[in-house]
């Protein structure tokens, strides 16, 4: 009786870890881009205002309005003069809230830095066919680059997909630099990037706004913009990741290599190669590149220079080392911008 009542508890036991680990592997795989789906508690960095477990699921679009799109800054943030804050990495090296008073004195007036030395939390070099320049992972300003002029601040960079950074932030940094530059105004900004547990990949990043000189009339917004890639799932608890099999990879390949047959007039080996030769370290997109290089001419050039316009996308390279290293790479710098 008794041996036969302890076969029931071991078994009962069993039954629990099996239904514990088939919970884990449903928030860190199978609903890739939703880890809050089901579990609302311990969401690091997420304001107390701000639950986002009751946010729609990602349907496709990179970013969704939150609070009726008003930040919620309190009067004495508003009242605060200059400012440009980053909170410490935690004790799992994540970033927390960046926060500043966005002007023309905060925007860079110096070449954008190298940010190829810092690998936040989470960090891969996985790449995918489908992606936009491949690679799913950028190193993604909380503060854009346009704004602050931060470069290797590892307090200011998280591990996020393309199209969070491109798709969903890069617009609303957009907005913000084109109200300072126009009105010469300033905008109280703050990005919130939110984990869930110990995860070292952000789920996203809550972003808030508020023009100050004309309280919210030349720009105003609050949305979460998700860290997601379509037809890719990630763990988030470590930043690795697979196809999901909504996308198919053999026809995004061939799909791939024939608007390259079609764009090329001559084989694109040398391309291809210089690309190989660069660390993948230093390996950078344009939204975070140092400079750009010609991989036929050799040359290397500031991201800004009518050259990189007039360049063939076969040759163009991406770069996020410093002058020194594009040097030592074999490249020339440009003669006109001089980088």
């Amino acid at each position: 009786m008794n041996r036969r009542f302890a076969g029931h508890i071991v078994a009962a036991f069993v039954t629990l870890l099996i239904a514990l680990a088939a919970a884990f592997s449903l928030t860190a795989c199978e609903a890739p881009g939703w880890p809050f789906a089901g579990n609302a508690a311990y969401q690091v960095n997420a304001p107390q205002w701000f639950d986002p477990a009751s946010l729609p699921a990602y349907s496709g679009n990179p970013s969704v309005e939150v609070n009726g799109n008003i930040p919620a800054f309190t009067e004495t943030e508003r009242r605060r003069d200059a400012f440009e804050e980053y909170a410490e990495l935690d004790k799992l090296g994540r970033c927390g809230v960046a926060f500043a008073r966005i002007g023309s004195e905060t925007m860079p007036t110096e070449p954008r830095g190298a940010i190829g030395n810092v690998r936040p939390s989470g960090w891969q070099l996985d790449k995918y066919p489908w992606v936009d320049q491949k690679y799913l992972y950028n190193r993604c300003h909380l503060i854009g680059w346009q704004l602050a002029g931060e470069n290797d601040n590892e307090r200011n960079l998280i591990t996020g997909t393309r199209s969070m950074n491109t798709q969903g932030m890069l617009p609303y940094e957009n907005e913000i630099a084109a109200y300072v530059n126009g009105t010469g105004n300033h905008v109280l900004y703050r990005v919130t990037p939110v984990f869930q547990g110990k995860n070292l990949v952000a789920s996203g990043v809550l972003m808030e706004a508020e023009s100050v000189e004309d309280r919210g009339a030349g720009v105003q917004f609050c949305v979460w913009c998700y860290n997601v890639e379509p037809g890719v799932r990630i763990d988030y608890a470590t930043g690795k990741s697979e196809a999901d099999g909504t996308i198919d990879e053999a026809a995004a390949d061939d799909s791939d290599d024939a608007a390259e047959t079609t764009a090329t007039a001559r084989p694109t080996a040398p391309a291809a190669q210089a690309a190989n030769d660069i660390p993948e370290e230093l390996r950078a997109d344009e939204t975070d590149a140092t400079f750009v290089f010609n991989a036929n001419s050799r040359k290397f050039h500031r991201p800004g220079c009518p050259s990189v316009e007039d360049m063939s996308a076969r040759n163009r390279l991406y770069f996020g080392g410093t002058r020194e290293q594009a040097i030592e790479l074999g490249y020339d710098p440009c003669g006109y911008c001089k980088p």
